[in-house]
């Protein structure tokens, strides 16, 4: 009961830095050590320097668990590669790893997502759910905005706002982001889409949209991961599910409205604060929040916001003003790229703009991100 669990965190963004703060202030944890790509002796602003390293190793000899939050997929796929063959349990932040390379690492050892984002949040609200006896048919995610190619001048502006990278402001505002956490909520809770791309219908009132979703659900035999752009609806998550037809007029009573269909928000995600919970569930034994399971069926393609031409490189995909990402069955798009391996790419052929890219069209520089994928899905989906 009194053991104390050493943590390290890999990533010093608004996310690792925030819990590096609250993992402080815990007695059973200790921030044991943090890793980073920056020059650490430019990191005066850091609160905890002691505790810094550029050496995963050193990282990996200090630490029972790790939490992976640096939003890179090809540099956090070989942290945690090293971490997973150490046989260190990982609790990521990082959703685009997650769907790019997380299937390869659950195959390997413990890997989860953490609540704090919509899809952890999405999977704790399962789990309540559930409990209470509810059939889930919609994962729902509310996102205010939408804008498939913003301009960069937007993007600088907003994200010197808000302090978070121009890549990451980007991927928010043009879908990809939402796109990504959605495809890891179907391979983890073992949903699906409705359609590549995802329905995302326009709409402030939840419940409205959730009965919409909930009737196409049923239609199809199985639960969808959709997102609604909702401007004026909370920064949450939410959960359209039907119940036993015996509880109608409780659930009315609870204020729950007539059903079929029921739609429980939650009307918050607070990111790296609710990190903890999820640290001390794996402490405690807890198991798997939600990761990108073994065998997944939704990917998240990289699509043409414009026409690429021969030699034109893409240095990022994600966040980039070349492409941006969109959920899609892997059995129906052979071939494909996924987005998050879109890294120091060079475009063999023209992709006009609106289309999928696929290995056909792109050389990709060797990694293990590229090998992990062609090792869990690329078997079943890249035929060339």
């Amino acid at each position: 009961m009194n053991k104390i669990t050493r943590v390290g965190i890999a990533g010093t963004g608004l996310i690792g830095k925030g819990l590096a703060l609250e993992i402080e202030k815990q007695r059973e944890l200790k921030l044991s050590k943090v890793l980073t790509r920056r020059d650490i002796s430019t990191m005066s602003d850091y609160p905890f320097q002691v505790v810094l390293t550029n050496s995963t190793d050193d990282f990996i000899e200090n630490c029972d668990l790790i939490v992976e939050c640096s939003g890179d997929v090809i540099y956090g796929t070989e942290v945690i590669d090293k971490v997973i063959k150490a046989s260190i349990p990982v609790i990521t932040m990082n959703a685009e790893l997650q769907v790019t390379t997380g299937s390869y690492f659950a195959n390997r050892g413990f890997i989860t997502e953490a609540e704090g984002d919509q899809p952890g949040c999405l999977a704790s609200l399962h789990e309540n759910v559930v409990e209470m006896g509810f059939k889930p048919l919609v994962y729902g995610n509310i996102k205010g905005f939408l804008k498939l190619d913003p301009n960069i001048e937007d993007m600088k502006y907003f994200s010197k706002k808000n302090g978070v990278r121009l890549d990451m402001t980007t991927s928010f505002t043009d879908g990809t982001k939402v796109q990504i956490e959605q495809a890891l909520v179907a391979n983890g809770l073992g949903a699906g889409i409705a359609v590549d791309g995802l329905l995302a219908p326009s709409s402030n009132d939840l419940n409205e949209a959730g009965e919409v979703l909930a009737e196409e659900a049923n239609r199809l035999g199985h639960p969808i991961c959709e997102f609604v752009l909702a401007p004026k609806a909370p920064p949450g998550v939410f959960i359209t599910a039907e119940h036993d037809t015996r509880q109608k007029d409780a659930l009315r009573y609870y204020k729950m409205g007539e059903g079929p269909y029921y739609t429980i928000l939650q009307n918050y995600h607070l990111c790296h604060l609710e990190i903890m919970k999820t640290i001390k569930r794996v402490i405690n034994g807890g198991g798997v929040l939600l990761n990108n399971g073994e065998n997944p069926t939704v990917s998240v393609a990289a699509i043409a916001k414009r026409t690429l031409k021969p030699g034109e490189k893409i240095e990022k995909g994600i966040g980039s003003f070349q492409v941006r990402g969109e959920a899609v069955k892997i059995a129906e798009n052979n071939g494909h790229v996924p987005i998050g391996l879109l890294v120091d790419a060079v475009m063999k052929r023209e992709v006009a703009e609106g289309e999928i890219i696929t290995f056909y069209d792109v050389e990709l520089p060797e990694s293990l991100a590229l090998r992990a994928w062609y090792d869990t899905v690329g078997k079943k989906a890249v035929n060339i």
